[in-house]
Order: C-alpha cells, then structure tokens, then sequence
C-alpha cells in the first residue's frame, strides 16, 4: 500500500508541476502572441513589458498599496507604456520583421538599464500569498500552481470572447487581415493598431502583476525569464493566438513539468527548448499552421 500511497503523491506533485509551467507559459505568451501573431511585429521587448508590470506591482506595494491594487498599477503602468512605445516606435515597423527586432531589441537594453539606474540592482520581494497545500512529502505553492493557471484559462476565454464576439474584435482582425479594405470601409486603422498593441502590452503587464509575488527576487534582468519561453510558445503554437497559445503551452509544459520533476529546473528547460527544436522542424509553421495547412487539404480533396 505504501508505494501505492507514494505514488499518488507523485502524480499529484507532477500535475501541480505542469499546471505552475502551463499558467507561466499562456501568461508569458499571450501578449507576445497578440503582437507577434496578429501584428506581425517581434517585440523582443516583450521580457520588459513584464518587468514594467512587475516593477508597476512592487512599487505601490512596497509604498504600502494592497497588493490587489498595486497589480492593477502594474497592469496600467504597462499599458501606458505600450501605447507610448506603438505611437512613437513600433508603428514604423509593421510588417518589417527583422526591423523590428533590432528596434524593440534595443529598448529592452534601455529599459533594463534605466530600471538598474533608477532603482538599483533588485527590489524587496513580495511573499507569494494563499499559502501551499501539503500532500504527503510534497507541498505546492496554491498560488503558482492553481490560481495563476486558472487565470491564464480565463484570460485565453476573455481574449477568444474579445475577438471574435465584439466589434472591436472584428474591426482589430480585420485591420490586421488586409488595412487597406479595412480604411477604405471606415475603420480607423490607426487607432486599432494602437489599442491591439495596448491590449498586447496590458497582458505582458498583468502577466508581471501576477508573478510580482511568485519571482523571489525582483531584478533588471528577470525580463529574459519571460521572453524566451514566450517566444518559444509563440512560434511551436503558430498564427492562432487563442488556440496555438492554449495548445503549445499545453504540450511544453508536459515536458518542462516531467523533466524539471524528475532531473531538476535545468533538465526541464532543456527539454522544453529540444521539444520546440523538434515541433518546428517538423512543423515549420506552427501547430495551427500545420491544422490549417490540413484543412485546406482535405476541403481540395473534397
């Protein structure tokens, strides 16, 4: 019966490990998608969107906000700077993705570095709060590993809702789909490149509210913690914001849950980065990429 009993434990260790790595993959991604995917733009800036969010949160908290509203500071804070970011920079880029690149590659360098000059090298931590449920010799942090997964749920439920079921969603993908017919039918293309990229921005700052408690120590340089597996999840996933995030995070996160359980932190990573090696060698244009592809397919064949 005891190896029984410890192998429940296990599995449960195991799914509460791959629920922390799926909330952390959607949160980090969906911004990055909707920018990326729906844009055409590749933020390599993305990492300190969240950092924004994540100093927006820390900073009102430390100054003795609750920490609900402090997240919402984070998530504003985020948001403005998006806007700022797409009004003066971003918008000359479109559709130039190399230029891009360089561009929002060089403001993460000068964010990074004012928030070092600013604010120094790190900032008090915030203490991650619900507590952790104990099950046999494993505990998990209730906060990582159930809240922020269901949240990163919602978030992909609310986004799927935005655009697909509201006419800002139909007017915003039909600017991204062809501008010109969009202009010509009325739509101010302008102000819908402008509030995709806020929507995008405010997500990378809600991202960082949320894991404002979760980091340990707050650092200038925490923003690569978040792009790499974002940008990961963005190309394994494919041009479908709602259904490549939901499915990429799914499948990185069984493997970066199985090795990081079973090796350590480190193997995990590994497998996760060998796992998108393999998907976009075989699938070079993403797993939604590779659904529409079929579908054309089929409906040819038909």
């Amino acid at each position: 019966m005891a190896p029984l009993t410890f192998s429940v434990y296990s599995l449960t260790a195991l799914l509460f490990q791959f629920l922390n790595s799926f909330g952390f993959i959607v949160l980090a991604t969906v911004g990055l998608a909707i920018i990326f995917g729906m844009m055409g733009v590749i933020n390599l800036a993305h990492g300190e969107f969240i950092l924004i969010g994540v100093y927006g949160t820390a900073l009102p908290y430390h100054a003795g906000a609750p920490l609900p509203l402090a997240m919402v500071g984070g998530v504003v804070a985020a948001t403005l700077f998006g806007v700022v970011v797409e009004r003066t920079i971003v918008r000359r880029f479109y559709d130039r993705l190399l230029d891009s690149m360089v561009a929002t590659w060089g403001l993460a360098l000068v964010v990074s570095q004012l928030l070092l000059i600013v604010f120094g090298s790190s900032l008090d931590s915030i203490s991650t709060p619900m507590g952790n449920v104990d099950y046999g010799p494993f505990s998990s942090s209730v906060y990582r590993s159930i809240f922020l997964p269901a949240v990163a749920l919602l978030v992909l439920v609310g986004l799927y809702a935005v655009f697909t079921r509201t006419e800002f969603g139909i007017k915003a993908r039909a600017t991204i789909e062809d501008p010109e017919t969009a202009r010509a039918m009325g739509i101010d293309t302008d102000r819908m490149y402008t509030s995709t990229f806020a929507i995008g921005s405010g997500l990378a700052g809600l991202t960082g509210a949320l894991y404002a408690p979760a980091l340990g120590s707050i650092t200038p340089n925490r923003g690569s913690t978040f792009l790499v597996e974002s940008f990961v999840a963005v190309v394994v996933g494919g041009p479908s914001v709602i259904v490549g995030t939901l499915s990429a995070a799914g499948i990185l996160s069984v493997f970066n849950a199985t090795g990081s359980f079973f090796f350590g932190t480190f193997i995990g990573q590994m497998l996760l980065l060998l796992v998108a090696i393999v998907a976009l060698r075989a699938l070079p244009d993403g797993i939604t990429g590779y659904v529409d592809d079929w579908r054309q397919r089929r409906r040819a064949e038909e």
